[in-house]
């Protein structure tokens, strides 16, 4: 069996842990903000938020990951307090309300910390841990499970897309590392449509699986992203098949989380995906 489909455990805050790698899991996207790119405003207030999550749960989600701030190209930046009050009552809530794994998707310390201190496992960092300088300090010293993210923004690229992964995700480690943050805390993110044209982003999926060779489990965020849309002729909210055509693209070459919007769709390619993978292993 290849190593990355062997179970491995991911440490995460307050003593909480995953096994990856053996079954795919899948990471429900729950976007507490006015203006993100596919479902901007539908769940911005604790009560529907707390809906949603129950819904992604019922429907198989393993983590539920909160966000406070649109990552789409264009949006508005957020201050620390509007992504606070936005995100950490609906942690504090998730927290009280279920048994739920939960996500802060944030590269903001002082939003890590506070949504850890609600009840939060995981941080999840669409710049790597490489944005802010202390956030890799709080996600060590609250044992959090981390999640760094590759993206091309603001800075120059290489020219090829898996070199550019190694570039900037080995970064990425030295800085969690310095910080002691430990390698069972850590999933890799290749940050699909960050930064990343209609070509990245397809030779990204086709060469995944060399991206194993950093040596960390692998998540895949290409939920309703503009390349899918490129590649089916579908709008933002029409893409949930072709997004669970990638997710298993992804999982065969070995990824082993998937965040998603719509969970039910992605549980079920993901099943189907497994039991091919659990075949060829027997």
């Amino acid at each position: 069996m290849k190593s990355y489909f062997k179970s491995k455990t991911w440490k995460l805050a307050h003593q909480r842990t995953l096994e990856l790698g053996n079954m795919a899991l899948v990471m429900g996207i729950l976007n507490v903000t006015p203006d993100s790119f596919s479902d901007g405003g539908q769940f911005d207030s604790v009560e529907r938020s707390l809906a949603q999550a129950h819904k992604m749960l019922d429907e198989g989600a393993s983590i539920i990951d909160v966000g406070g701030e649109s990552t789409r190209p264009g949006a508005r930046p957020v201050t620390e307090q509007e992504e606070q009050d936005r995100v950490v009552c609906v942690v504090e809530a998730l927290s009280q309300k279920t048994d739920a794994i939960i996500s802060i998707d944030t590269y903001r310390a002082s939003t890590a910390k506070l949504a850890i201190e609600a009840g939060a496992h995981i941080v999840n960092d669409v710049w790597g841990f490489q944005k802010d300088p202390d956030i890799a300090s709080v996600a060590a010293k609250l044992e959090a499970g981390c999640c760094a993210m590759h993206t091309g923004r603001e800075r120059t690229k290489a020219n090829d897309v898996i070199e550019d992964q190694y570039l900037f995700l080995k970064q990425s480690l030295k800085k969690m590392k310095s910080a002691g943050i430990v390698d069972e805390q850590i999933v890799l993110d290749p940050g699909f449509g960050f930064a990343k044209d209609n070509h990245e982003n397809i030779e990204l999926l086709a060469r995944f699986e060399e991206l194993h060779s950093l040596g960390y489990p692998l998540l895949v965020g290409t939920s309703r992203k503009r390349f899918i849309g490129h590649f089916t002729g579908q709008d933002a909210d029409n893409r949930d098949i072709g997004t669970a055509a990638t997710s298993v693209v992804a999982r065969m070459k070995g990824a082993q989380l998937f965040r998603v919007h719509d969970v039910a769709a992605n549980i079920q390619a993901l099943a189907i995906a497994d039991a091919a993978i659990a075949s060829s292993q027997d």
